[in-house]
């Protein structure tokens, strides 16, 4: 079960299929997200493939000593597209991937454009999705929803993509859904109907205990991508933002040209790989190591290297050092943004006391820690609204709710309207009466120290105790004991035995944080695959995004006194 693979596999198997001599990639928008994620220019020009062109584009070059491989979504604007192309083909011959399933009216109208016979091939390469890391994949859409409810073009696009991926990795599954979620209920018809409609497809060979599918809604769980990050993945996506494997660094202060966007991808970057699970502390250690290596060459410059400064300094002083190790380089950059905007931002504080909101039940400290954050300057509006959306979704029903005060603490620190209003949103979009369970519920003191620090030594505990919902969710799934009135099946057939091969996907958007949670269950637990997908991979900011353009409001009294209602975007 790895979706990087699978892609991969796709990828390979098309280029093979063209035979041998110069090829062309043809592509649209999408499938050309979808191709980098899993192949670098490089790996793909050593396969005879020179040339990367996008279908759309208008002033492509005929070049009738190229073979086209066309690997596309199975739109109404790429058949057009193709069928252009077709009655005036620029390369000699074509063999066609849709990413897919292709009408049988679509295949009809190419054959019939293809006067010139210059199609070798059309067949369905299910790589419809973009995958992340080998248990993670996303489908890049951000608002899903509008209100409780699917925007119907995006619901068409998740059935695609999520049965794409069920092809791709050979598993025709049952399915569970979320129950408090009217949106879980739908893609899961609608999943199943596919599955029933080209139940050719899905003939696999059957295992001794079914695939299962597992359909959550972010509203469930509003907490985890309201959270400051601390392992090396998340929190580069949570502070700079990554975008297909790429990061942009253009901001930095001082950055070299060559290094204003930098691609972070596990599949071809070692350092990366072994790191990008680590927390921050021990990503710094271990750049440290990789650079003191590389310096024990160097006996007669020996300098030490006490800091994120030092190393910066290090790395633009030697420009041989930077020629051998472009990776070291990046990632001391990488790691040195995230060093300076955690000092700039006091991300160490507001993260603490965003971990207290999340894991502990004591309402007069968390409330006493908001407070002073909020009154403190270098605490960013961003920063400030955040720790306010998390008191408010923790003690919404709290018999001393102090929500309308913090909202005046927000207007008198300056916070805009947009943030302000955005605290009301998040409410409705993921409060207590969303919920269909219990994101919060009672644990001793005891019960907290044996289940968060568990395993965990250093400073960092503090800033690591959360765990993302869907890892009880997972455990009890694995454990068999998974609530059916809360996540029943769909259809009539239930699973006896535990779970194997599971894939969960949460409409709304998943996180890195989930991402590690199933990755390290996936190490710790025997026998059991776990693939995690999601309509998109969330930061806060984009996850703020995801709550404005579902268009929901606030309708509780209290926070209305204090902001007006959030209007819809669209």
């Amino acid at each position: 079960m790895n979706v990087v693979f699978a892609v991969k596999q796709y990828i390979s198997k098309m280029i093979e299929d063209s035979g041998p001599g110069m090829k062309v990639l043809l592509m649209d928008k999408e499938t050309t997200g979808i191709v980098s994620m899993v192949y670098t220019q490089s790996e793909i020009l050593q396969k005879e493939v020179y040339l990367f062109e996008r279908i759309d584009s208008q002033n492509r070059e005929i070049m009738k000593h190229l073979k086209a491989i066309c690997f596309l979504r199975p739109t109404k604007e790429n058949v057009d597209y193709l069928i252009q192309e077709l009655r005036r083909p620029k390369y000699s011959i074509y063999f066609i991937y849709f990413s897919n399933v292709i009408s049988k009216s679509d295949v009809k109208s190419l054959a019939e454009a293809d006067e010139q016979e210059v199609v070798a091939e059309v067949q369905e390469f299910y790589g419809d999705y973009i995958a992340v890391n080998p248990h993670l994949f996303s489908l890049n859409i951000l608002g899903c929803c509008q209100g409780r409810n699917w925007d119907p073009v995006q619901l068409s696009r998740t059935t695609q993509g999520l049965t794409a991926l069920l092809l791709s990795l050979k598993k025709c599954p049952m399915i569970r859904y979320q129950l408090s979620s009217e949106a879980a209920k739908r893609l899961a018809e609608c999943v199943k109907q596919v599955i029933t409609k080209e139940y050719e497809l899905f003939e696999f060979r059957r295992t001794e205990v079914p695939p299962l599918l597992l359909i959550l809604d972010r509203c469930d769980d509003a907490i985890t991508p309201l959270l400051n990050q601390w392992t090396y993945q998340a929190m580069v996506h949570e502070l700079l933002g990554i975008n297909n494997n790429r990061i942009d660094l253009s901001r930095v202060p001082g950055i070299s040209k060559d290094l204003r966007e930098v691609v972070l991808s596990a599949e071809n970057d070692e350092f990366y790989a072994n790191n990008m699970y680590l927390n921050f502390a021990e990503i710094g250690s271990n750049i440290k190591n990789l650079m003191e290596d590389f310096q024990k060459k160097k006996p007669k410059e020996q300098q030490k290297l006490e800091s994120i400064a030092d190393m910066k300094a290090f790395v633009e002083n030697y420009p041989q050092f930077k020629k051998m190790s472009g990776t070291v380089s990046k990632h001391v950059t990488v790691v040195g943004e995230l060093s300076r905007l955690v000092s700039e931002r006091n991300l160490l504080e507001v993260s603490e006391v965003e971990q207290e909101l999340a894991c502990q039940n004591d309402h007069s400290s968390a409330l006493q820690n908001v407070k002073r954050l909020l009154q403190n300057p270098r605490v960013t509006e961003f920063d400030a609204a955040r720790l306010v959306m998390l008191y408010a979704l923790h003690y919404e029903r709290h018999s001393s709710n102090s929500l309308p005060g913090l909202m005046m603490d927000l207007r008198n620190k300056g916070v805009s309207e947009k943030y302000r209003k955005l605290v009301s949103a998040v409410i409705e979009y993921g409060g207590k009466r969303v919920r269909g369970s219990d994101l919060f519920s009672p644990k001793d003191a005891v019960a907290i120290t044996k289940q968060f620090l568990k395993g965990l030594k250093g400073v960092e505990n503090v800033y690591t105790q959360h765990q993302p919902f869907l890892h009880e969710t997972l455990d009890h799934l694995i454990k068999g004991k998974l609530k059916e009135n809360l996540y029943p099946y769909l259809g009539p057939s239930t699973l006896r035995d535990r779970p194997q091969d599971i894939v969960v996907f949460i409409i709304g958007g998943a996180t890195y944080e989930e991402a590690l949670t199933v990755y390290n269950l996936n190490r710790t637990t025997p026998g059991v695959r776990i693939v995690l997908g999601g309509t998109t991979v969330h930061n806060t900011k984009s996850f703020l995004e995801e709550v404005l353009a579902s268009g929901l409001h606030s309708r509780s009294k209290e926070s209305s006194q204090v902001t007006s209602r959030s209007a819809s975007r669209r």
